[in-house]
């Protein structure tokens, strides 16, 4: 966490998913939304951001998963939780499979403690409801019961993963609101975080002509004259 600097972090916590995604779309960047990957609770107040750290799961094995396995602290998915570095957001590749769970309660709770920033999974998770209860951002495909060996096996930590359709590889940036989950290349957080603050306070004037009776031709997208009228009306915001 440490890596991104105060003011992309403060950012980041404040614009929409929404937003990143045409800032990166103007950046030749189509593929950075999550599907299928939504809040487990509610969403309010900041958004989740952290820096990725992935699991990599394939499908289970039956001579291989068995409940004895989750006491060997080698297990990827038991060592990922043990290292994790705090600030960072757990981002698991769970194959989009819906038919177990890709964690649980006591996991979940063993990540907070550790100061995990959130997790992001395009598998399920069970216990959802006091999973929810923790308090910590958890993004998800919803609840299933059937415990993770069912269907997966957890064989790699922080390489390169799929997430929900989408690429993510460690140390990307995760964003997390209540629409879902956007992953932004490291080397990009810093240009795209500011280019989203200016967005965003552009949309607040757009929206207030917009609200006043403007119609769309020459304000959404501005032209030159709606620009220069914001300018003028960001100017008087910013002396104020």
């Amino acid at each position: 966490m440490s890596d991104l600097d105060s003011a992309t972090l403060e950012a980041l916590r404040h614009v929409s998913t929404a937003t990143l995604t045409t800032q990166l779309f103007k950046r030749g960047l189509r593929n950075t939304f999550m599907q299928g990957v939504a809040p487990l609770a509610a969403h309010t107040g900041a958004n989740l951001v952290g820096p990725a750290f992935t699991l990599r799961n394939i499908p289970s094995r039956e001579d291989i998963d068995v409940l004895e396995l989750f006491a060997d602290p080698e297990y990827a998915q038991r060592k990922c939780v043990e290292t994790i570095p705090a600030g960072h957001v757990l981002v698991q590749d769970c194959r989009g499979e819906r038919g177990s769970a890709s964690f649980g309660s006591i996991l979940s709770q063993r990540l907070q403690v550790r100061g995990v920033a959130g997790m992001v999974s395009d598998g399920p998770v069970r216990d959802s409801t006091t999973i929810a209860a923790l308090g910590m951002p958890v993004f998800c495909a919803g609840a299933s019961a059937p415990p993770n060996l069912i269907r997966h096996h957890a064989v790699d930590i922080n390489v390169p993963i799929g997430c929900g359709g989408v690429a993510v590889f460690p140390g990307d940036v995760i964003v997390g609101d209540a629409d879902g989950v956007v992953v932004i290349p490291f080397k990009m957080a810093a240009e795209v975080a500011q280019a989203a603050v200016e967005q965003e306070q552009l949309e607040v004037f757009l929206t207030e002509r917009i609200r006043e009776g403007a119609a769309l031709p020459g304000t959404y997208p501005p032209n030159e004259k709606t620009r220069a009228a914001y300018e003028a009306w960001r100017q008087k915001r910013s002396s104020e």
